[in-house]
């Protein structure tokens, strides 16, 4: 048996998908889903377009669902070696109030499951994006944004869990438990849920096993990686160095200014990053004013003009930034 990891991830720390228009992206994570836009900056590797970030008040890592909207993209395909449903925990007994939200704002939602254990209702963002919403008897001590849009007893806690789609699971479980220190939590038909450490909300991950799916196609609508947290850069690279001295191929770290990143492909297909805690996205405005303006990496700064002129314009909702907006 193989020995697991000295590092240990403590849960997710975001998931990262592909959107079309930037505008109706903002206005469904915004105004649907109640989450807050934390960040607006650039896709580092392609500064011609946006990359989003929504999440909780400060954009704390296991709240965080960020976007690469590139308008006129085609629609990809969910399907194998993907994350294939990303979940967010609410409380319980409110999924019949999102039902009645979603069909206020033109979104289509309906509720999935009503077992004893939790309860779920899936909807799709503009781009087709799967999007359910847990709850759960179990208690998420997370603070939702307080939203203009969503009540807080209602509101979004943060992720609760991702599904990963894969043909052959073993492999993917191994690594899973083996080199990211995850344990094997439940197991129904072809579905095993893993957690990290302690468990619950957030530390969740479902992976899925079926020879019946077709790949998926990554492009719109779907998920681009999903990552895993871990408290700072100097476990991030005792990490790494465990990973490639397993035969991984992982890249080096790279800085995203608001986290540093590795990444690599599990056996399954699907791209994980591991993303640290630090330093948090108010490095760069107010913690009132994340989201209002397009930030810059100091590399990328030379080039703000060039950028600000390829990039489409996007209003952002006030609720966004309650206490600035006006």
């Amino acid at each position: 048996m193989t020995a697991q990891a000295a590092a240990e991830t403590q849960g997710l720390h975001h998931v990262t998908a592909i959107a079309g228009d930037p505008q109706k992206n903002i206005d469904f994570y915004i105004t649907g889903l109640g989450l807050r836009l934390v960040k607006k900056t650039v896709n580092f590797d392609d500064p011609g377009t946006y990359h989003l970030y929504y999440g909780d008040e400060a954009g704390r890592p296991g709240s965080l669902m960020t976007f690469f909207p590139w308008r006129g993209i085609q629609r990809g395909r969910i399907g194998a070696g993907q994350s294939t449903s990303t979940a967010f925990s609410v409380p319980a007994g409110s999924l019949g109030w999102w039902v009645d939200h979603f069909a206020s704002v033109g979104a289509e939602a309906r509720i999935t499951s009503t077992s004893s254990s939790e309860e779920r209702l899936l909807v799709h963002d503009p781009d087709g994006l799967q999007i359910e919403l847990v709850a759960t008897d179990e208690h998420d001590p997370r603070d939702p944004w307080d939203s203009a849009s969503v009540p807080a007893e209602h509101a979004v806690r943060g992720q609760h869990s991702s599904v990963l789609t894969v043909r052959d699971a073993e492999r993917t479980l191994a690594l899973m438990t083996n080199d990211l220190g995850m344990h094997v939590v439940e197991q129904e038909g072809n579905r095993t849920r893993l957690a990290a450490g302690a468990g619950g909300p957030g530390a969740l991950v479902d992976v899925h096993a079926s020879n019946l799916v077709q790949p998926g196609l990554t492009a719109g609508g779907t998920v681009h990686h999903i990552a895993f947290r871990v408290p700072d850069q100097a476990t991030q690279q005792q990490w790494r160095d465990e990973l490639v001295s397993r035969g991984h191929q992982v890249t080096e770290i790279l800085d995203r200014q608001y986290f540093t990143s590795i990444y690599f492909r599990e056996p399954g297909g699907v791209l994980f990053e591991i993303a640290t805690d630090t330093p948090g996205f108010d490095i760069d405005e107010p913690l009132l004013e994340l989201g209002r303006s397009l930030k810059l990496p100091p590399w990328l700064e030379p080039s703000r003009e060039a950028i600000e002129h390829a990039v489409i314009p996007v209003r952002i909702p006030e609720e966004n930034n309650p206490e600035v907006a006006a």
